[in-house]
């Protein structure tokens, strides 16, 4: 009985892999009568959750500021996308610089609604229909990584961001990997600790969806709402762990690179403990951060 499931299992498996590596190449992966039903419900769970907390936010704020609502509308979007979300570690309220690797969207959904935390994200984010919004209701601050001149109005308004809601998330790789691989980090959007403001902390998180990864990752030439629909048409829940790290001082470290690599290292053995097994190589080309695959050997 056993192997009978676990066959089954493996089908399923192999029929999502199939679908993923199509989604990664651009292709568009057409939804099953299931898939539509799944991505229906889940969708109407959405708006209702609107209709519930949008209102409960902007009544709650002609009375007082730092609204909770935000927070409590991610934690249950997520939830109702799919994600079982588990914390370990203890995220700081206020004060704070989470800096986290990058899978998913879903990781803005379920981190904002873990720590009430503020974002940097890419912003190709923010055009996609609903999600984009959802994000910008937590006050994302959306970056083009390409738009160099832009950097300085990028740095102040997470400044503002840093200020006002006590805590703020950026996710330096750059753009989102499979949950396997951790890019360089760019610490460009970490130049807001030069110097950092008195009292921060930077906490290090580290994001794993365990044996779904890769099917939930969004990478490759999948566009934003593709992944939005297959993530939401698919059979059931998968586990999010988000572990929070020790925070350190920026202070104790010499500039924004040094940050940047204190951070990388731990998040990367956080990673590896997770995984059991050592990081491999990003398999695709991010233009927007100028990364490329490294060469295989050619003997290999």
């Amino acid at each position: 009985m056993a192997s009978g499931s676990t066959a089954k299992t493996e089908r399923r498996l192999a029929r999502y892999t199939e679908k993923r590596l199509a989604a990664a190449r651009g292709e568009k992966v057409p939804l099953t009568i299931a898939g539509w039903l799944r991505f229906i419900l889940r969708t109407l769970g959405i708006i209702a959750l609107l209709l519930v907390f949008v209102p409960m936010h902007y009544a709650y704020r002609i009375f007082a500021y730092g609204s909770p609502f935000p927070m409590l509308f991610l934690r249950y979007t997520a939830r109702v996308v799919g994600a079982r979300v588990r914390v370990h570690g203890t995220p700081l309220k206020r004060d704070v610089f989470f800096i986290s690797n990058h899978i998913s969207w879903i990781d803005i959904l379920a981190m904002a609604g873990a720590s009430g935390t503020a974002f940097v994200a890419k912003w190709e984010l923010s055009q996609v229909p609903v999600i984009g919004w959802l994000c910008s209701l937590n006050r994302t601050v959306f970056v083009k990584r390409e738009h160099r001149m832009g950097v300085a109005e990028q740095i102040n308004a997470l400044k503002d961001a840093l200020q006002d809601n006590w805590s703020v998330t950026v996710f330096p790789e750059g753009t989102v990997t499979d949950g396997h691989s951790l890019l360089p980090f760019k610490s460009s959007m970490i130049s807001v600790l030069e110097p950092p403001p008195p009292g921060v902390m930077v906490q290090p998180a580290v994001l794993n969806y365990g044996e779904h990864s890769e099917e939930i990752g969004w990478v490759g030439e999948e566009s934003g709402l593709h992944n939005a629909m297959r993530i939401m048409a698919r059979r059931g829940t998968f586990r999010l762990e988000i572990t929070y790290l020790e925070p350190f001082s920026p202070e104790d470290f010499r500039g924004r690179k040094a940050i940047a690599a204190k951070a990388r290292e731990e998040i990367e053995e956080q990673l590896v403990a997770n995984l059991g097994k050592p990081l491999r190589d990003f398999q695709h080309v991010v233009d927007a951060v100028r990364y490329k695959p490294p060469a295989k050997d050619a003997e290999a």
